[in-house]
């Protein structure tokens, strides 16, 4: 029985990681990497308050500045990823980000410091819509929603790692954390300037008279995508309660931080284990059906935490809203290019990041105030009420969703005119060499 199993898992294994080309795995690779480097986002306000020994309010403004520059260039990387490629687009944003944090770790007046801040939010943001687009170019339909959830496994394999790890750096020097962090997006870029070709579809001339420029106004102007936006806005106001709201309803209930950090580990230790087996069951079902269940999950799972009173029970809450991301995330990114023209996929992928960015912002402030002025139950039953409403959202604007066009990447992997692009002769040579055909894997998925 030990071996039929081990036997079962690695070909679950297998087949979850087949298929894909190999530029994928590099940009996974220098995603992985970038994640384990991960050390100003986890430390920052411990850095503010314990080594510099600023206030806590001066440590929110950091933080809120550094959210607000990913607010900030999110449109702008979008429309750089469409314009300039997604390949220069990544090199400008993480070696912009190596340098910056580089440079944070020096600063010492406080303005500089909020300044600099503020620089690294919008550098480090900027590779999303980039990173997204290419995984959009370079992956087939079928397979893009286990691509982005592989993408989305190593982000938090990397993050949990890294949070481990920067906890010792930190005891030993908190510059060490900046530049370690430094260093390794520097890898990333490295990794991105010697692997990974332009992606970026090429228009024909037939093609450019046929079909009008795509820019901001086309995607504002986008009423089903924008919708999605929205909705997408309301899933990450619950999803950041996790981080926001959660340690604060914890700390007024009596737990320590550290039970705080037991009971949301189990977040990161979840998607670390169950993310592939769970992207291998929904890969081919019904998105609609995928992103209803997973806002009502959510948005209840917090729900519960109103019934909490031990850290098992908070541990179990965590559980349940874990796997409704788990199931959300994939889904909703694989929705966003399926909405999105291929020829403005940076600008309606940075739209969509926008909406995560903007949440990041608002979402402490919904906490703190809803927790000081009704309680923290009135959260969680806030929490409930988004979960509903985002369902519904989904329910009603994915009615009659058009199919996804089968021919919209090539059976190697390219994207329609990418194989005329300089240096995208690699990419499909290279995604042939790896990716079987349809009818050639081994067993379907269910």
């Amino acid at each position: 029985m030990p071996y039929a199993a081990t036997g079962r898992m690695r070909r679950a294994v297998s087949e979850s990681v087949s298929g894909l080309p190999r530029a994928f795995w590099w940009l996974w690779i220098s995603t992985l990497v970038n994640r384990l480097g991960a050390f100003v986002a986890t430390f920052m306000a411990l850095y503010l308050t314990l080594e510099r020994g600023y206030s806590a309010s001066y440590a929110g403004l950091v933080a809120a500045l550094h959210g607000l520059g990913g607010v900030v260039s999110s449109l702008g990387a979008g429309v750089m990823t469409d314009r300039l490629g997604r390949r220069p687009t990544l090199l400008i944003a993480q070696a912009s980000t190596a340098v910056s944090v580089a440079v944070l770790g020096f600063m010492e007046h406080p303005v500089a410091i909020a300044g600099v801040a503020f620089v690294v939010g919008m550098a480090s943001n900027a590779s999303r819509p980039a990173v997204q687009a290419m995984m959009a170019d370079i992956v087939r339909p079928e397979d893009r929603v286990r691509a982005f959830s592989l993408n989305y496994w190593a982000i938090n394999l990397g993050f949990a790692v890294s949070s481990a790890g920067a906890g010792f750096i930190a005891s030993y020097s908190y510059r060490a954390g900046f530049l370690i962090e430094a260093a390794m997006t520097m890898v990333c870029a490295i990794v991105v300037f010697a692997k990974l070709p332009e992606s970026r579809p090429v228009r024909t001339d037939v093609e450019k008279a046929a079909e009008p420029e795509v820019g901001l106004g086309t995607v504002l102007r986008d009423g089903r995508f924008m919708g999605v936006v929205g909705l997408s806005f309301l899933v990450a106001l619950i999803f950041m309660q996790g981080s926001v709201g959660l340690p604060v309803a914890m700390g007024e209930a009596g737990f320590t931080p550290a039970d705080y950090g037991l009971a949301i580990a189990v977040n990161g230790v979840l998607i670390v284990v169950m993310q592939i087996p769970v992207t291998r069951f929904i890969e081919h079902r019904d998105p609609r059906r995928l992103l209803v269940i997973s806002s009502v999950v959510a948005g209840y799972g917090f729900g519960l935490t109103a019934f909490a009173g031990s850290i098992g029970i908070f541990a179990l809450t965590v559980c349940v809203w874990t796997l409704a991301e788990i199931v959300n995330a994939p889904t909703q990114t694989g929705l966003v290019v399926r909405l999105s023209p291929v020829h403005g996929r940076g600008r309606y992928q940075g739209m969509y990041t926008m909406s995560w960015s903007v949440a990041s912002l608002v979402a402490p402030l919904m906490s703190g105030f809803t927790i000081d002025r009704f309680g923290a139950e009135w959260l969680w039953g806030t929490c409930a009420a988004l979960g509903t409403v985002a369902a519904l959202g989904y329910w009603g604007l994915m009615r009659g969703l058009p199919e996804e066009d089968p021919g919209e990447v090539t059976p190697g992997g390219a994207a329609p005119g990418v194989a005329d692009a300089p240096g995208a002769v690699e990419v499909t040579a290279a995604a042939e060499a790896v990716a079987p055909r349809a009818d050639s894997v081994a067993a379907p998925r269910p």
